[in-house]
Formats: structure tokens, sequence, C-alpha cells
């Protein structure tokens, strides 16, 4: 059965929103829409449990309990325990407690691997840690195309000092999904341990995290239809070995060691309503199922189905064009439909142009800076970049491609 179109798009009341209803939503990489199960869950958790979570009555009783049931509902979803999900307040600063953790962890000549296909958030917390004294060994994009080579990767890990590999599931202007599973097995075959960017995957479907073997998987919520909240899953072996970086006394609870600020109780109950979201899905299109990770692994097949069809239209037009730069796969099979295009001229009036038509994009690095340089774009100039998800209807990606032919 094919994504239901009309079903997906009631959840999100943005469409019926009379400022909105004519515009064509293309900077979905930057912040997807919100469902309404995470709408009505933030709302009555502010009217009705905005109070201290656990306490001994009725409405903080209640908000804890909702605080719990989000972090048991995604960890399931992702195929991990319940204690392997943590909330932060985004996902940068999560790396950012990560690589204080591993810096008191890391010993004298050992080494970390980043790429230069990463968003800054999984490159720049990590490449810091080199002014420690830990060795920083960058594994390089292709310059031409942008893919992340996993030959390329092999004689970084050839001497066995590098204890941590940090990549992209999929970058969020190269768009092109890296094979994690693979990428994982050397890792450990190393003996190193993985840190997984999912922010520009997760929003086209939350993938199972146990089955990828990742060790320490990140996305933001807000980009899943949901709140702003960082998600960090993290295997529980390594969780427990790195230092502590919350209160002392939290120490021994896996899921408060890499919160050293207070959780955002609201935004965290909000969350299960991206679970909630989920399942309608899935209970719309299929037939019961009772494992969360299944539930969730049909839904991602779908939404992929919905994009891939969206989306390759869009690329066989760029592709077409010989006055602009397509980055990344040209199949959308292959790829995240969030697609990058370097003018040769400054993008942001070009966005600006397409507002004029109903479009709403955005341009510029998108935190880029490295992936972009590595290819020879112009950072003065930037990208134009087109971003959808499976709520993304075929009659507004022609939309998109007829008011493209006006402005470019």
């Amino acid at each position: 059965m094919p994504l239901d179109l009309d079903f997906v798009r009631r959840q999100f009341p943005t469409f019926s929103e009379p400022a909105l209803r004519d515009r064509a939503f293309f900077e979905n990489a930057g912040g997807s829409y919100a469902c309404q199960p995470v709408i009505d869950r933030l709302t009555r958790f502010y009217r009705e449990r905005k109070v201290q979570p656990y306490g001994p009555y009725a409405a903080s009783a209640a908000g804890g309990e909702e605080m719990d049931e989000a972090r048991a509902r995604l960890a399931a979803m992702m195929g991990i325990k319940t204690h392997e999900l943590s909330f932060g307040p985004s996902t940068t600063q999560n790396t950012y407690v990560l690589a204080q953790a591993f810096r008191r962890h890391l010993k004298p000549g050992e080494a970390i691997v980043v790429t230069d296909q990463d968003h800054e958030a999984n490159s720049g917390p990590w490449r810091r840690l080199g002014e420690e004294g830990v060795e920083i060994r960058e594994w390089k994009i292709d310059p031409e195309t942008g893919h992340l080579d996993p030959a390329r990767l092999v004689p970084l890990l050839a001497d066995g000092k590098v204890r941590l590999v940090c990549f992209p599931h999929c970058s969020n202007v190269v768009a092109e999904i890296n094979p994690v599973a693979e990428i994982v097995a050397l890792a450990h075959a190393a003996g190193a341990v993985t840190c997984v960017d999912g922010v520009s995957y997760a929003p086209h479907g939350i993938p199972n995290v146990a089955a990828l073997g990742a060790d320490i998987y990140l996305f933001s919520a807000y980009k899943v239809y949901g709140p702003h909240q960082g998600i960090m899953a993290i295997r529980e072996d390594l969780g427990m070995r790195l230092p502590n970086q919350g209160h002392y006394f939290n120490g021994d609870v896996l899921y408060k060691r890499f919160t050293p600020a207070g959780p955002d109780h609201a935004q965290i109950a909000a969350s299960a309503g991206i679970a909630d979201y989920f399942d309608a899905l899935h209970d719309h299109h299929f037939a019961p199922e009772p494992d969360a990770a299944k539930r969730a692994g049909a839904v991602h097949d779908l939404m992929r189905a919905q994009e891939i069809a969206a989306c390759q239209p869009l690329l066989d037009y760029l592709g077409a064009r010989n006055d602009v730069r397509l980055i990344g796969p040209r199949n959308a099979a292959g790829r995240a439909p969030t697609v990058a295009v370097a003018l040769g001229r400054a993008a942001e009036p070009v966005s600006a142009a397409l507002a004029d038509h109903g479009i709403n994009c955005w341009a510029g690095d998108f935190y880029a800076v490295r992936p972009l340089t590595a290819m020879g774009v112009d950072l003065d100039e930037g990208v134009l970049r087109l971003s959808m998800v499976h709520y993304t209807s075929s009659d507004e990606v022609a939309r998109l491609i007829a008011a493209l032919d006006r402005v470019l």
C-alpha cells in the first residue's frame, strides 16, 4: 500500500493554516513541521503538568510517566534498551558532552577519525580534542562527488590506534546515504567504537540502531516532527565505561550520565508524540504488529518510497541543467531527499525569489562548511537547499520545478 498522503497531511495542523496553506515547504532539513500528537502532548504538559515531575501527587506523577513513556517508546522503535536513550538540548550539545567524556577516557597516543562530510555538530567537538593531545585523523570525501568511500577509512585504522570513528548516516548537503553497518564493522574490527550523526537521516524513517550496530547514534527531534530536543542512543557497556558527565549522584543511571543540565520536562514528554505519529501511520497502512521496531521499520520503508518518488523528478530536472551543480547522487534511492545546488552565484537571493513564487526554502552553508569547502563551493555564494520529507507531494515538487524555471 502506498503512503496515504491525504491521511499524512491531516496529521500536521500547519497544512491547514491560512498563511501557509498555499506555500510549498522545502526547508524540512532545517526543521520539519510538528505533528498533531506532539503539539497536543506539549500543550497538555504546559496546561496540566507543568510542575516538577516524579512527585507524589497526580500532576507530578503524570508528568514523570509521560517523560518515561517517551524514552521507552522511542528506544523500542530504535531496537535499543530504554535506558540507552537520553535527551539533551540539541545534538550539537549532546556531541560536545560526549567529547568531554572521551577527552578524559582516551589515553596518550590514541586517535579519533572524523570526516569532512559532516555537519559541524559531529566534527567540531571532536576536532577540538586535538588541542588536548588526541590525534585527529580526517577521512576525506571525494572532492567532485562528496562520496565518503569506506575504502579510504581502512588505512586510517591500520595501526590500531583509533578508538573512535565519527561519521554521518548522511550529510545535510551531500545527502548520500552512507553504509553505516559496513563502516561500523570496519571500525569494530580495528578496535574502535562509532558515533553516527543521524540528524539528516532520521526524518526519513527512524532507523533500527541495534541492527546498524552503531555504538552512539544521534538525531534531533525537531527534524523528526517533534519538539526541539537532541536524542542520543548510546550502547550500555560504552556509556558506563565513559566518565560520568552528569551530577555525581546520578552516575549509576545511564540516561543521566550525559545530561549535565536538568532535562526539559515538557519537550521530553512531548517527544512521545513522535511515537504516536509513527504508530498512527503504521496502523493506517498495515496490519497490527506488536513489535515497535518492526512497526518503525515498516513506516521507514513507507516514508522512503514516497520520498524517492517525489524527489527523483527534481534530481532529473537539476541534473539536466548545465548552469548549476547538483551536489550528491542523482538517484533518489541512494540519498536523502535533501538537495543542495551550487548556482555559481549567490544562492540566497534565489531563495528569496522562490518565496515570491510560493516556495519556502533557504540558502547558505547550513553549518556544512567543511564538505562545501572540500568540494570547492564558494562559501560566500553558498548553496540553494531544497529539502523534502514524506509529506511533500509530487504536486509541490512540480510547483518547485516550475518556479526554478522562472528564477534560475
